[in-house]
């Protein structure tokens, strides 16, 4: 026999509401770690953005987490997706920029240790000044050999780099596709 009461949803438990609770809180601690710059670009409300601030200048530990509490309380009145989002993407910028990274320091350390590695870094670079890069190769190996300051080591680093970020901005791909050869 079935009851003729409606169907009502169970309210969430009290540990669901702290685990909800601890999830805004995490927001709000990203929040603070973020660069002013970035913070500019997150939608928040003047009190949120006023508590963050605040956060960020605290170095005591013990008001820097009553401060988060109050951040996390904040964000109690806010939707946390749009903020949730925008951190999102400030870590995908991030790792992609990273991955970008490793690939120029990679193909960096495999023009020095392998001599091959020049003529197939120009292949893949044809628009890269050869000439300039054995040059800069050559003079690496002299400034290791005499214990110098590594100068031609970071202008190798910033050829290779700006050949990267043209090719990535020409073509719109990202630093993983362009690493599978390496």
């Amino acid at each position: 026999m079935q009851d003729n009461l409606p169907d009502y949803d169970d309210p969430p438990s009290k540990s669901q509401l702290k685990r909800d609770m601890d999830a805004l809180q995490g927001i709000g601690a990203e929040l603070v770690e973020l660069n002013a710059r970035q913070l500019e670009t997150v939608e928040l409300p003047e009190a949120l953005r006023d508590a963050v601030i605040a956060a960020q200048g605290m170095k005591k530990n013990e008001a820097r987490r009553r401060q988060l509490q109050y951040i996390g309380k904040l964000m109690r009145q806010v939707d946390p997706a749009p903020i949730r989002a925008r951190l999102d993407a400030f870590l995908s910028v991030s790792a992609e920029h990273t991955a970008q990274l490793h690939h120029i320091e990679r193909w960096r350390d495999r023009l020095i240790a392998e001599p091959l590695a020049v003529s197939e870094f120009i292949a893949t670079y044809p628009e890269a000044d050869s000439q300039q890069l054995r040059t800069l190769i050559r003079n690496i190996a002299d400034e290791r050999s005499r214990n110098k300051p590594p100068k031609h080591y970071r202008a190798l680093f910033q050829m290779i780099r700006g050949l990267v970020e043209a090719r990535h901005a020409a073509s719109g791909s990202t630093a993983d596709d362009e690493a599978a050869p390496i």
